[in-house]
């Protein structure tokens, strides 16, 4: 079934201050409506922009014939593999730049739409590094912008943040802009039936940590958290299924509303801990995002969920775990050991080690950690650079303490 949502109405009865995509469009099929989509948009040059992966999959020149039925000019950008940065960025902008597109359309995993979202409030920028630096924030973008995810995780295509490498420092950096909302976001499950089991597992457990951790956030208010509450409520229902049976329709659906209902938290209450301790090790050890929060939650909740219990109470009961009310300290000890089982049960590493990280990069990652202000100034525990050494050196024994 096809649902479309004009979530800015709603929005505004709600809270002001609430964020999404201007309109959804989630269902079965509901990538074939892509060129209505632009039609609507009145398209008349349109930039695909996507990975290799997808490319040699076939869905890029599917996405590109989608486009051909109408009588606009229709072009692809898919340079690029893995996780971006901000040199692909800058090479983006450059390609793109003067070439009179008014569509942008990124199809792909979290990668792909941060890129694609990121080039299309930036094409009518005369000068983007002061944005890159962080100096500027983008205030706005001209160019219009449709998001298609092909995996169920990142949320990108409902939120107004984007994450690069910065190559220099060896983390990962984070930009936030409104511009960065689509006017169309089209969610079709259909999509994710192919994509890998640990790239299912990385990017279903991702959408799980925005969703705990806004949950939880210091800025979410009762809006947000009934996005996060729900997510958490659909997770265990399906993650496993989506795994485990790729081709399990339902469960694929089911995953994909975790994805964009805890995106929607995230975009509004935004994320802590977690991904503070991911970003040295993407930035660093090139390791999927997905992978690295997920790896890193039960170690994160052992030591930061000292402070929230009342809220993983809550938490415990959304995953079905029990009834805790009266044993606040049980709901901890129960949600951190589910994290931990989880991974084993999706087949995803449980130790830094496995993942190559050097036991002696352990303190300056910690430090590096300590300089992300933006997301450890929103977790309810106020984390020292020893603590979070300690967290790092558990995670990289794969040992719950």
């Amino acid at each position: 079934m096809i649902q479309t949502f004009n979530s800015t109405a709603e929005n505004r009865v709600c809270s002001s201050d609430f964020k999404t995509a201007n309109n959804l469009r989630f269902g079965i099929g509901t990538f074939n409506e892509l060129p209505r989509a632009l039609k609507e948009l009145d398209t008349k040059k349109v930039v695909i922009i996507s990975d290799k992966g997808l490319e040699k999959a076939g869905l890029v020149n599917k996405t590109i014939e989608l486009c051909r039925s109408l009588p606009i000019k229709v072009s692809s950008f898919t340079n690029f593999v893995g996780e971006p940065t901000f040199e692909l960025l800058e090479e983006v902008y450059s390609t793109l730049k003067n070439q009179a597109y008014d569509t942008v359309v990124g199809i792909g995993g979290g990668s792909a739409l941060d890129l694609a979202k990121t080039a299309a409030a930036l094409l009518d920028k005369d000068r983007i590094h002061p944005y890159l630096r962080g100096e500027q924030t983008i205030q706005s973008r001209t160019t219009s912008l449709i998001l298609i995810p092909t995996t169920s995780g990142t949320g990108s295509e409902v939120t107004f943040n984007a994450i690069f490498g910065d190559e220099e420092q060896g983390v990962k950096r984070g930009l936030i802009s409104s511009a960065f909302l689509p006017d169309l976001a089209i969610i079709d499950p259909s999509l994710t039936i192919s994509c890998p089991k640990r790239v299912t597992a990385a990017s279903g457990v991702d959408a799980f940590t925005h969703a705990i951790e806004s949950y939880i956030a210091l800025r979410a208010t009762p809006l947000t958290q009934m996005y996060a509450e729900k997510a958490m409520k659909i997770f265990p229902l399906s993650i496993k299924r989506a795994v485990h049976c790729g081709s399990d329709i339902e469960a694929r659906s089911n995953m994909s509303w975790v994805s964009v209902l805890a995106g929607i938290s995230l975009a509004n209450a935004g994320v802590g801990a977690v991904h503070a301790l991911a970003y040295p090790l993407g930035g660093r050890y090139h390791i999927e995002h997905g992978v690295a929060n997920a790896l890193l939650m039960p170690y994160v909740f052992a030591i930061t969920g000292r402070s929230c219990t009342k809220e993983l109470v809550e938490v415990a009961t959304f995953l079905k775990l029990g009834d805790y009310t009266n044993n606040p300290h049980k709901a901890h000890t129960e949600v951190v050991n589910y994290l931990y089982n989880l991974l084993k049960e999706l087949n995803l590493p449980t130790s830094l080690k496995e993942l190559g990280v050097e036991e002696t990069a352990l303190p300056e990652m910690a430090k590096q950690v300590m300089a992300i202000d933006r997301l450890l100034s929103n977790t309810p525990y106020t984390l020292q650079e020893q603590e979070v050494l300690e967290i790092y050196q558990n995670a990289y024994n794969g040992v719950l303490k």
